[in-house]
């Protein structure tokens, strides 16, 4: 405890240097409404990836705060199997019921799916859905497709997994081991009537009656389920969640890391191209991605690798590459870090939007400006440049081994000739030594300024 009481300064410190600086993470944060419960249904669909632990912790922590149930609409072939095994753990260490529905009609629950489903508080299929098909497969690049996976270790493993899933909600243990070691598949008709799912709904609304009254085991504590007329909330993820789900897609992510990885070897070849930047990103967000490193850590290291670039743009001249990149790494990274969920009144919310709004954007112009301003200063002429080619008036003689005065822009500035030029005659500035101006009389037949 004495730890975490030091501790507790500098986070919020950190805490809110984040909130002021990044108003993307704004679109993550949730507002929380006591008065009302209802369900909340999240669309579950596509490969799962590690984006859909992600997706299914953020709705459960709002449902956990504002809603009485889940409802998971899910359609997918399946998916990663650590990202499966995350994410049947949140839904049996959920403290809010999850309602897992096959849905729509001809959605599917295959292999990762049918693991998603029997281990739901309550198992729902639409008409025309399919569940089954989980023998687990490995990707082998030199064929370019799937070989399933047949060791018998790895098999019994998964399909006792599965079955204790059935077995905890007195599903079919029989039908859910199969699944597994047979690629059993079974329509809503055949689940339903095999005891593998407990309902069967043409859609959301006829689901939340049939299971109105319903009793399940939450946490090992009864629940009752009170979902008739319940209001229903479609939960839309936040932004980041939407930034994890475009960039963890496996081909994206792996392209991002292929690619990167090539940039920044070509560009580390070849320096001053800003290759070796943009690679660099590249290659961390084919790796958060890819799930090697983890939503967290990544956020970490783009963070970190940002205040770098940042830090290394103050030694190279002009905002360039260096600053820009700094910059989009340490915005993702804040944007990947910044808190989901918020237990609070909406009228702070509403005032934590102006501020993570406004903040930044006048910071941004800001910066902005001064770049801009720099960008400007550097186009110019150096002054020593300026003066060469202008006219000055002699204010006392200048002749060859006798400096003397010249006038330039209502200045008096010493002067240097290697010839005899008078007071009060006109000469040409040839160059600059210094505080020293180099003169000669003025050619004629030519323009002078």
């Amino acid at each position: 405890m004495k730890a975490a009481v030091r501790l507790f300064p500098l986070r919020s410190l950190f805490s809110i240097f984040v909130l002021l600086t990044f108003s993307s993470s704004a679109l993550s944060v949730v507002a929380v409404q006591q008065e009302t419960k209802g369900v909340l249904t999240v669309e579950f669909e596509g490969v799962i990836t590690a984006t859909s632990v992600e997706l299914i912790s953020e709705a459960i922590e709002v449902a956990d705060m504002a809603g009485e149930a889940v409802v998971l609409l899910v359609d997918t072939p399946g998916g990663s199997l650590d990202a499966t095994f995350k994410i049947v753990d949140l839904i049996e260490r959920s403290s809010v019921p999850v309602i897992v529905f096959v849905y729509p009609p001809g959605a599917r629950a295959w292999s990762a799916g049918a693991f998603i489903l029997m281990a739901a508080h309550v198992a729902a299929m639409a008409p025309n859905t399919i569940v089954g098909s989980s023998q687990p497969v490995s990707f082998d690049p030199f064929s370019g497709g799937s070989t399933p996976i047949e060791d018998s270790k790895t098999i019994n493993a998964l399909s006792k997994f599965l079955s204790e899933r059935a077995k905890a909600h007195g599903r079919n243990e029989t039908a859910a081991t199969l699944f597994v070691t047979e690629n059993l598949n079974l329509d809503d008709e055949e689940a339903l009537g095999a005891d593998v799912i407990e309902v069967r709904a043409e859609n959301v609304g006829e689901l939340l009656e049939m299971i109105d009254g319903m009793e399940v085991s939450v946490l090992g504590e009864p629940t009752t389920l009170r979902t008739d007329g319940a209001p229903v909330t479609e939960w839309s993820p936040s932004l980041r969640v939407r930034f994890l789900d475009l960039i963890s897609d496996p081909t994206l992510a792996y392209l991002l890391f292929v690619v990167g990885f090539y940039a920044m070897f070509f560009g580390l070849s070849t320096p001053g191209l800003g290759a070796e930047v943009i690679g660099g990103v590249m290659l961390i967000l084919g790796l958060i991605g890819l799930g090697v490193t983890g939503v967290n850590i990544g956020g970490i290291i783009l963070m970190a690798a940002g205040f770098g670039l940042l830090v290394a743009e103050l030694f190279i001249p002009g905002f360039g590459v260096l600053g820009a990149a700094g910059f989009v790494c340490v915005f993702l990274g804040s944007f990947l870090l910044f808190p989901r969920s918020w237990i609070v009144g909406a009228g702070w919310l509403n005032l934590l939007y102006a501020v993570i709004i406004i903040v930044p954007l006048v910071i941004g112009g800001f910066f902005a400006f001064a770049a801009y301003k720099v960008f400007e200063a550097r186009r110019r002429r150096p002054m020593e440049l300026g003066f060469v080619g202008e006219e000055a008036e002699v204010e006392t003689e200048v002749a060859p081994g006798k400096d003397g005065f010249v006038v330039l822009r209502g200045e008096l500035w010493k002067a240097r000739s290697h010839k005899k030029i008078g007071r009060g005659e006109r000469v040409r500035i040839t160059g600059k030594e210094g505080p020293l101006l180099i003169v000669e009389p003025p050619e004629r037949g030519k323009d002078t300024k």
